[in-house]
């Protein structure tokens, strides 16, 4: 069971969760875009046994502090990683990052190279399909902003997440439930700051950024995750990358898209090796 614990970060208090082994080689997991930091309660026990692993939830989501509306974008969210990492005490980390967190994980790895240990992207690369990225911003800008129970947001996820269309209710519940919170006037709300979605509406700060930059810099093993699917990183940018940067290599998980979960057995052994547990 993890640890709710907090850190304060450039002016806010940053939640994150704690699978423990103090001592070990630190793993440092982050979500995507309007998920939090218990996408990761699946793959963090494989890694535990052998490394502290904590999962963050970055500013504005999750039970991390909101910060103000016009500075949700991924250099402030690096900042707060590496704030957070010099408050913890972590000299040297491994990194794993979902989308969005493959983005904050890159940039953090190519602007502090030397700190950095390995580096898990999942299914995000140095290039972005704009398809993916404006399906994306429609699914987040238009999803609804109550819930009536935890059934109606059940069912939400079923209809607008193929991946979880045919999962049990019981399981997708015990997945969402941290994803909402109760409102002022009754139902259910999201954790995630409403701010968050609006610079999703017409052209993103994401799309402005040149990720070939920082990855250049990277200096550590690299393990790019692709789901086979995925509408977000193409194949030929996964291959790219591995040009690019010798220490890097892709594994592909069959029949996802985007992202996957890193529950999968593809993703687990692959990340398992990486890792050497």
């Amino acid at each position: 069971m993890a640890a709710d614990k907090f850190v304060n970060a450039n002016g806010l208090r940053l939640h994150y969760l704690d699978y423990g082994n103090e001592g070990a080689p630190w793993v440092v997991c982050t979500h995507g875009l309007s998920r939090n930091a218990h996408v990761f309660d699946d793959l963090a026990p494989h890694l535990a046994a052998k490394y502290h692993v904590i999962a963050v939830d970055v500013r504005g989501r999750g039970d991390s502090e909101w910060g103000p509306p016009t500075e949700y974008l991924p250099q402030n969210y690096v900042t707060d990683l590496a704030r957070m990492l010099e408050e913890l005490g972590v000299a040297r980390v491994s990194l794993i990052g979902t989308s969005m967190g493959g983005m904050i994980s890159m940039m953090y790895a190519g602007g502090w190279p030397e700190r950095v240990e390995r580096l898990v992207l999942n299914d995000i690369g140095c290039d972005i399909d704009p398809e993916g990225v404006a399906r994306i911003a429609g699914k987040v800008s238009g999803a609804p902003e109550r819930f009536k129970d935890i059934d109606e947001v059940v069912q939400y996820y079923k209809k607008n997440y193929p991946a979880m269309a045919k999962m049990a209710d019981d399981v997708v519940a015990e997945q969402e439930k941290w994803s909402v919170k109760p409102g002022a006037d009754g139902g259910l709300v999201w954790k995630m700051d409403p701010n968050v979605r609006r610079p999703l509406r017409g052209s993103t700060a994401q799309q402005r950024l040149d990720l070939w930059v920082p990855y250049a810099r990277i200096a550590c093993p690299i393990l790019i995750v692709r789901g086979a699917e995925s509408d977000i990183l193409a194949s030929a940018t996964a291959r790219r990358m591995c040009t690019v940067h010798k220490r890097a290599k892709v594994v592909e998980v069959p029949g996802v898209g985007h992202a996957p979960s890193l529950s999968e057995s593809e993703a687990v052994g692959a990340i398992g090796d990486f890792f050497g547990v």
